[in-house]
């Protein structure tokens, strides 16, 4: 497949959860990729983890055989970095969430990519004028915020900073849509964007409704995904309001409001779990006891419902 759109290279930095699927996409987009990683061992790494989940879009009947075999052929992996960055049209980073990091890596990487080149950070949440603070071309600076997993899950938020020229935000947001994924564009730079900013919210009322005896996890977790969460979907928020009618939605947000979580600071509670060592799945304990709750078995069943609203949505396109 021929890109339909001015970048014809790409580089993904990171090798981690989001990097290899990142990778995929773009060369599924039709893109020379490389995954770039600080060895080469790991940089190979990265194109087997991504031969991996193209093979799940596969197995889930969400790609064909044929094209995956063409999208891993125009994937390579690389642990020279400047070499590769020298020869992107667009870079996507994939780094730690570390302001300081990335404004160094954005530093180096403006002082080694093509001028016409486009640097993006899949950041979930630092802003992106912060990233690009200390680079002499911000114009071509902008977010690409792929949502985890990253082969399964369609949005990608396109995130420009206070200088970048929507050119660019624009041509990336066409990449991505000829990439099969679902890019929105936002307006302004603000913390958590939209996905997060939402789901932040989600979360703090959440960990307030265990604090105050309210319900347990498991009942808040199965109003998530039984109730607001399944028909999410198909069904907005902002829909369902004006569904139901603006004046009887907000009556419910006048009395709800008052009685939640309205601080400006994580609740106590998960402060709390965290200063104890709680810090969930990867030390056995947090809001769940992980000795009893297999991390990767509830991975696996996200991934199977991911894959069969996408079934949904491809049978009904």
């Amino acid at each position: 497949m021929e890109p339909v759109t001015e970048f014809q290279t790409a580089a993904v930095i990171g090798t981690g959860m989001m990097g290899p699927g990142i990778g995929l996409t773009l060369a599924m987009g039709g893109l020379r990729t490389t995954i770039v990683s600080r060895s080469a061992a790991r940089a190979e790494e990265g194109v087997r983890k991504a031969a991996r989940v193209g093979g799940q879009l596969v197995d889930e009947g969400l790609a064909d055989a044929g094209e995956i075999s063409r999208a891993l052929g125009l994937l390579s992996g690389s642990d020279q970095f400047e070499e590769t960055i020298a020869n992107s049209g667009l870079v996507i980073e994939s780094a730690p969430e570390d302001l300081a990091f990335k404004q160094e890596l954005f530093a180096r990487l403006e002082a080694v990519a093509p001028r016409d080149a486009v640097l993006a950070s899949n950041t979930s949440g630092l802003s992106i004028t912060a990233i690009a603070a200390r680079c002499a071309r911000p114009e071509r600076i902008l977010t690409t915020h792929f949502w985890n997993p990253p082969h399964l899950v369609p949005l990608v938020e396109v995130v420009p900073a206070e200088k970048t020229d929507m050119h660019f935000a624009e041509a990336v947001r066409d990449l991505l849509a000829a990439c099969g994924k679902t890019p929105v564009v936002i307006r302004k730079d603000r913390p958590g964007m939209i996905g997060n900013r939402l789901q932040m919210a989600l979360v703090r009322e959440a960990a307030n409704i265990v604090a105050q005896g309210i319900a347990d996890a498991d009942a808040v977790d199965a109003v998530v995904k039984h109730g607001l969460g399944i028909r999410m979907p198909e069904y907005g928020l902002l829909e369902h309001m004006d569904i139901v009618g603006l004046d009887l939605a907000l009556r419910v947000v006048e009395y709800v409001v008052p009685d939640l979580y309205n601080e400006p600071r994580a609740p106590e509670y998960m402060r709390e779990m965290v200063r104890r060592g709680n810090l969930g799945a990867k030390t056995g304990h947090g809001f769940y006891d992980w000795s009893a709750k297999n991390a990767e078995a509830v991975k696996a069943r996200r991934d199977r419902f991911l894959a069969e609203v996408l079934r949904f949505r491809k049978r009904s396109a």
